[in-house]
């Protein structure tokens, strides 16, 4: 039976339905529903969109109802039509400075007007279905602009948090503080502080109590807790003012200088659409990162989101409400609390659209000073330390700041093309500089290129070639992944006619492509210009037709070919002999000629590994796999059960001993990692062991993996943990508990103990689930040991 086919057990009790001949079969009768986890989700989300909507209408300037309007048409209409069923769209911070700064020039009706054709413009952009090329743009950008939109809305708010009223601009804001400050009202500075507070110490309150309060949003607690106190000590201050739907302002036909309008539609449709993709595959990442068997949501379709995003736009605008995006940190409630399907996102909106129209009374006692101190404590997060130190690591720092100070300076589509025109220029500027150096050392020549090898570098290329005498032996080291035509045209020629004249060439350095020593048709096939190589994609058998989404089945690929008349019969030993060497013949064949540059490179200078990895010799785990590294990185120690033996104990083993020594003291490694992974063998071996027993190997050497035990029976420690949910059973939780064991033996080793003293050294704790191929990492202090799962976010930023 088909695997595809799906199976229905016989009901011999149920009638069977019978239809005519050539008829079409009775549809099922289906009723509407919707899951348990959409419903307490949509609520999660109702309660952090309520305020927030509210003080992002509050500093544009915009009449407060548009706030609530933006959220429940991005519910139901962007949450209905959309291509994310779990990104939860309404106002955003993001388009706060723009909706600002159109409501000061064109007025509240205009730019009710200026919402709906930029809901137009991503309408046709998405029948065009070009809503991939908005992920083009370089992160760089994308966080500049958030940033500089952060520091906008914080500067803008401050003045609201004093109890004065935000300028115009951000330089007129700056200007205006120090009057601000000299001229304070207390009862608002006051309220802005109670809800800052509240915001920041909510979502660290400890213990098991704790954890059911932190269920409640903060944003929620912080307005609340504030309106609560202001109006319980009769503080006068400017509140929520909700006027009566029917004077509710609708947008009108739009009014101003043609040239002015149409950049005032760029720049929404710029901005909404950008934040509302780049949200639609954060969430997608988030979505798939979920512990547990929660039902996985599908692929964001962009294009469908790109129309969805317009409708709501069309909508919102009409109906009087701020222009419509997916917001991060709805949509990422949204995910947290379990949502399975877009009926979450709709029923938020619903319950906005119940809020606003009984709920009247209650909003209006809201202190705008809280509002503001929300919205500020928003923008000040938007300006991101992890995004900095990421784009600080990819080299793009200059582009992230011109981007900020553009907007900040400028305004948004200013900021952002002076941050296109930036990452242009850094771009071209990194292709064409290119290093090339020549030295000689013990009568070897290295010509070393530094950088892209583009025909811009073919006459230093050449240059630096020619200084090799005739007949010498020369390295030629390359450290980028890209070579064009020209360069390569210009460096084979040199090759060949350098060793016509008895010379030695060998190219080493990373993708290269190229093999090492005489003429390699198929190595050179490898280096076509324009292309890299990687050598980890060569290590197929030979004739194996294997496709990158191939199983592995135990690295044996399924070729047809004869059986032998008694296979039954053929030993095991000669078969796992015949793959051995069918495995060494498929790498001396395939990956050889790619690595032995690098490999000769490391036989020269010697191993100088960064980091000691001790793990477990379970055959699922494979290191350079789970930590993309390669030969030379990692100094690998592998045991039954990832143990560290403590020093002293007489265990008999010295050999993890030895290599933790020889690692620290003489390869001054720089971090440790001890990962422990599920369904850990020597784990069950160690609750099945019984008490006293030590009789075989196995059994005296888990002997050092008693105190794991131990730990884990002692009340008064608290257990290690997975964020986001709890162990699925004893043997995770003692895999769990045996990592924060084993670092506690490993810091009681001396050489150990004076590197970490001396700061030369960092102790890691990692998990691996086998069957989620998902990686934690050991965070927290050790009094709250807490396992956090690595997400694909983290990398591709």
């Amino acid at each position: 039976m088909s695997a595809c086919t799906p199976t229905r057990a016989t009901d011999p009790t149920r009638p069977e339905r019978t239809n005519q001949s050539h008829s079409p079969p009775t549809p099922p009768h289906r009723r509407f529903h919707i899951d348990g986890a959409d419903v307490s989700a949509s609520v999660a989300v109702f309660l952090i969109a309520l305020p927030l909507s509210l003080g992002i209408a509050l500093a544009t300037g915009a009449p407060l109802q548009a706030g609530l309007v933006a959220a429940a048409v991005g519910g139901l209409v962007a949450g209905r039509l959309g291509g994310s069923s779990l990104q939860v769209s309404g106002p955003a911070a993001g388009l706060t400075v723009v909706t600002a700064d159109l409501i000061h020039r064109y007025g509240w009706r205009t730019t009710c007007a200026i919402t709906v054709l930029a809901g137009l413009a991503q309408l046709g952009l998405g029948c065009l279905r070009v809503s991939r090329g908005a992920l083009a743009v370089s992160p760089a950008i994308v966080h500049g602009m958030l940033a500089g939109i952060g520091v906008t809305i914080a500067v803008a708010q401050l003045h609201i948090v004093l109890g004065g009223t935000p300028q115009s601009s951000v330089l007129a804001n700056v200007r205006a503080l120090p009057a601000q400050l000299a001229n304070v009202h207390p009862a608002a500075v006051t309220v802005s502080v109670l809800t800052l507070a509240l915001l920041l110490l909510w979502p660290r309150i400890p213990g098991r109590a704790g954890r059911h309060l932190r269920r409640v949003p903060a944003a929620l607690i912080a307005v609340t807790g504030a309106t609560t106190a202001a109006s319980l000590t009769g503080l006068r201050l400017p509140r929520v003012d909700l006027p009566s739907w029917s004077s509710h302002a609708l947008a009108g036909l739009p009014q101003g200088p043609a040239l002015g309008l149409a950049t005032a539609v760029l720049t929404t449709t710029l901005v909404c659409s950008v934040q509302s993709l780049l949200g639609a595959v954060a969430v997608d990442k988030l979505a798939a990162a979920r512990p547990g068997p929660t039902p996985r949501a599908g692929r964001s379709d962009l294009n469908r989101e790109l129309l969805g995003q317009g409708a709501a736009n069309i909508v919102s605008g009409a109906l009087g409400g701020l222009p419509v995006a997916g917001v991060a940190v709805r949509s990422s409630a949204n995910v947290n609390a379990g949502a399975v399907s877009r009926n979450s996102t709709m029923l938020h909106g619903v319950l906005v659209v119940i809020a606003a129209l009984l709920l009247v009374p209650l909003l209006q006692l809201i202190p705008l000073a809280s509002l503001a101190a929300l919205v500020m404590a928003v923008g000040i997060q938007m300006v991101s330390l992890h995004h900095i130190r990421t784009v600080t690591r990819h080299r793009e720092v200059l582009v992230y700041a011109v981007t900020t100070l553009g907007v900040v300076v400028f305004g948004v589509l200013q900021g952002v093309l002076l941050g296109i025109a930036m990452a242009v220029a850094v771009s071209m500027h990194r292709l064409a500089r290119t290093r090339i150096t020549h030295d000689e050392q013990e009568g070897v020549h290295h010509v070393r290129v530094r950088g892209q090898l583009t025909f811009l570098a073919v006459p230093r290329l050449s240059r630096a070639l020619h200084l090799v005498p005739r007949g010498a032996h020369a390295v030629v080291e390359f450290d980028g992944s890209f070579m064009d035509h020209a360069a390569y045209e210009s460096l084979q020629d040199w090759r060949n006619t350098h060793t016509a004249q008895g010379g030695t060439v060998e190219l080493t350095g990373r993708r290269t492509g190229l093999n090492t020593g005489g003429p390699d048709p198929g190595a050179e096939r490898a280096a076509e210009p324009g292309t890299t190589t990687a050598a980890g994609d060569a290590t197929a058998s030979v004739g194996c037709r294997c496709h990158p989404w191939t199983p592995w089945r135990n690295h044996q690929c399924q070729r047809p070919r004869p059986a032998p008349a008694d296979a039954h019969q053929a030993p095991a030993a000669g078969r796992s002999g015949h793959q051995l060497a069918r495995g060494i013949s498929a790498f001396q064949h395939k990956t050889a000629p790619l690595v032995r540059g690098e490999l000769a490179r490391l036989a020269r200078e010697g191993q100088r590994p960064s980091q000691l990895f001790l793990t477990c010799a379970d055959s699922r785990l494979v290191t350079s796999m789970i930590t993309s590294s390669g030969p030379g990185d990692l100094f690998v120690v592998r045991n039954v059960g990832n143990l560290v033996p403590p020093p002293g104990e007489g265990s008999g083993d010295d050999s993890v001993a030895a290599a933790i020594e020889y690692a620290v003291d003489v390869l001054k490694v720089r971090s440790v990692t001890v990962c422990g992974h599920s369904g850990c063998g020597a784990m069950q071996a160690l609750l099945d062991a019984e008490p006293g027993r030590a009789r075989t190997p196995l059994e005296r050497w888990l002997r050092n993996g008693l105190p794991s035990l131990e730990r884990m029976a002692d009340s008064d420690r608290p257990w290690a943990r997975l964020a986001g949910r709890t162990p699925a059973d004893a043997v995770e939780q003692l895999c769990l508990t045996n990592v924060v064991q084993q670092l506690e033996h490993l810091r009681a080793h001396e050489s150990v103990a004076r590197a970490l003293e001396e700061g030369t050294l960092e102790l890691h704790g990692m998990y691996f689930h086998v069957g989620e191929a998902q990686a934690y990492l050991l965070t927290g202090a050790r009094e709250e040991q807490v396992f956090g799962h690595v997400g694909v976010a983290d990398v591709t930023s």
